[in-house]
């Protein structure tokens, strides 16, 4: 079947990376997603194993229209009954970039008129919408006069994995969290240091990343479980080998924040994933962190100054670029903000850059090489 996986803009490489372990064929990169072909099987393991994929969705039919009474027509014609009974709940989650449409609403608004005048004129009853916990979710994306909808595998987002019921202000989302740590090529063979870890989301995901522990091995209900063709027996078989597939090795993560109720957060975060005696979070303010190890990398979300507020952003910024100097000779730092100017203030040059999105904010994640002695001397013995 064809299968098109969500994510943030900047992580469709990983993404891809992602989906061709699994064994996805035809894999292609667009914005924001990756489309690929797979079975059902693979359907199931990507929404239990992907870790940068935010929604897993199956297109089912395409066709064009420029005229919203065109529409409803062509929408009509499609066989409900084979998809969803009167009895179910629906919602319409809809994309709309084109001259002829210009709501997407109320092009959602029009499909669910379709879709209910025909269950009337049909049975007499009709499906319900229910917005937040439906039955069915389908996903419209209309481009120009291009109308293709889709049904929604996974149900909640999958970045929902289950185990952060405690957060602070401005938490990182745990899809973007998995693909920095895999853009940033770190291997559990070096140790990881996240000294302003908040709830913990940076070294959780990344010690579910070293042990092979499923993104989603706390979701208990995917929008394919009420989909009529739903194989338990596949299903069960998907769980058992990611299960199979994880390990115990020895976590090379430290974690650290200056706020205690971080501490607190991060440790019933880590609990409830079951990585609290694997996993240990210090009470300790960024400047007084140092190296365990010769090497290693940090992988960090500070604060921007946007939904934390800072005295002076660019000092701030600068100290930090001041301590990696001064304490991380021989280690790589990673860092991921909105605040373009301030990053500036590092003092470093980034050997690597991306762009990201934390919810709406549009981020620079940079690489930073904290090498001894003169940069020529440096970029010499690396060439």
């Amino acid at each position: 079947m064809q299968i098109v996986a969500k994510t943030f803009h900047g992580l469709e490489d990983v993404l891809a990376q992602e989906l061709e372990a699994l064994g996805a064929q035809n894999i292609k990169k667009v914005t924001r997603a990756v489309e690929f072909e797979g079975d059902k099987k693979l359907l199931y393991r990507a929404n239990y194993e992907l870790r940068t994929a935010l929604r897993i969705l199956v297109p089912f039919y395409k066709f064009r229209a420029r005229h919203e009474n065109h529409f409803y027509k062509k929408v009509s014609e499609f066989d409900w009954s084979t998809i969803i009974s009167n009895h179910d709940t629906f919602a319409i989650a809809s994309a709309v970039s084109s001259k002829y449409f210009t709501h997407s609403k109320y092009m959602s608004l029009k499909m669910k008129d379709a879709i209910v005048d025909q269950f009337r004129r049909n049975t007499g009853d009709r499906p319900n919408i229910d917005t937040q916990t439906p039955d069915r979710r389908f996903h419209l994306l209309i481009q120009e006069d291009r109308c293709e909808i889709a049904m929604d595998s996974s149900g909640d987002s999958l970045h929902k994995r289950g185990y952060r019921l405690n957060a602070l202000q401005a938490p990182i989302n745990e899809a973007l969290a998995a693909g920095m740590i895999l853009l940033s090529g770190w291997k559990n063979e070096k140790t990881l240091l996240d000294p302003m870890c908040g709830a913990g989301t940076i070294p959780i995901e990344a010690a579910m990343i070293a042990r092979n522990i499923p993104p989603q091995i706390l979701k208990e209900r995917f929008g394919f479980h009420v989909w009529k063709d739903f194989d338990r027996k596949i299903w069960d078989e998907v769980v058992e080998e990611a299960k199979e597939r994880t390990n115990q090795n020895e976590l090379k993560i430290q974690a650290s924040d200056k706020d205690p109720q971080a501490r607190h957060y991060s440790r019933k975060n880590a609990m409830i994933v079951g990585l609290d005696e694997d996993l240990n979070f210090d009470r300790k303010d960024f400047y007084a962190v140092e190296p365990e190890s010769e090497e290693g990398m940090i992988l960090m979300n500070p604060p921007y100054h946007e939904r934390l507020e800072l005295e002076d952003a660019e000092a701030f910024y600068q100290e930090m670029g001041d301590h990696f100097k001064n304490k991380f000779q021989g280690w790589t730092a990673w860092m991921i903000s909105s605040n373009k100017d301030a990053l500036k203030k590092v003092g470093l040059r980034p050997s690597k850059k991306y762009t990201l999105y934390n919810g709406k904010l549009e981020c620079k994640f940079q690489k930073f090489e904290l090498f001894k002695g003169k940069r020529l001397d440096f970029l010499k013995s690396k060439s």
